[in-house]
């Protein structure tokens, strides 16, 4: 299976790529986490996209804030899909880095999230994956069945709790 590569702009980012790394695991789905700035390392995020097909990476999550300049300049440097991750800041609510993040113009695609979307990043990658991986398919198959279980027990808990709240 290929390794999804996950780059943060800064270390403030973790807390958004926890969310990604923990789907990823749950998954069963390889990975490496960087820090690469797309301002303050702008070479080495250009050779880590360069280089990410040959390293055995299928698609790579991009997670920053503010000008949330990553996932572009990851894209522009590799044919791999981009899922970029626009992340909350205490500057405009990550509305600025969602805007960043997904007006990308024609010919570098960045598929885009929302503001702190780890979850739906990973399951994105994961979905990629899938396309060629039918245990993994099984695996995102399996996952909504239990998540629309789960919604389920809640809608009969809670008909229940108006039920006793009416008589």
């Amino acid at each position: 299976m290929k390794k999804a590569g996950i780059v943060m702009g800064s270390d403030s980012d973790l807390p958004v790529i926890k969310k990604a790394t923990d789907t990823l695991d749950s998954l069963g789905i390889p990975y490496e986490v960087h820090i690469y700035s797309a301002h303050r390392t702008p070479e080495q995020a250009k050779e880590f996209a360069q280089s990410a097909a040959d390293n055995g990476f299928g698609a790579i999550i991009a997670a920053a804030g503010m000008a949330a300049h990553l996932a572009g300049a990851i894209a522009a440097n590799t044919v791999l899909p981009v899922i970029g991750i626009p992340c909350k800041s205490t500057t405009l609510d990550g509305i600025d880095a969602l805007l960043s993040t997904v007006q990308m113009p024609s010919g570098i695609p960045v598929a885009t999230v929302a503001i702190n979307g780890g979850v739906n990043a990973a399951l994105l990658c994961a979905q990629i994956f899938a396309v060629e991986d039918e245990n993994l398919r099984k695996k995102l198959e399996a996952k909504r069945a239990a998540d629309a279980q789960a919604v389920l027990a809640k809608d009969a808990c809670i008909a229940e709790r108006i039920k006793e709240g009416n008589t």
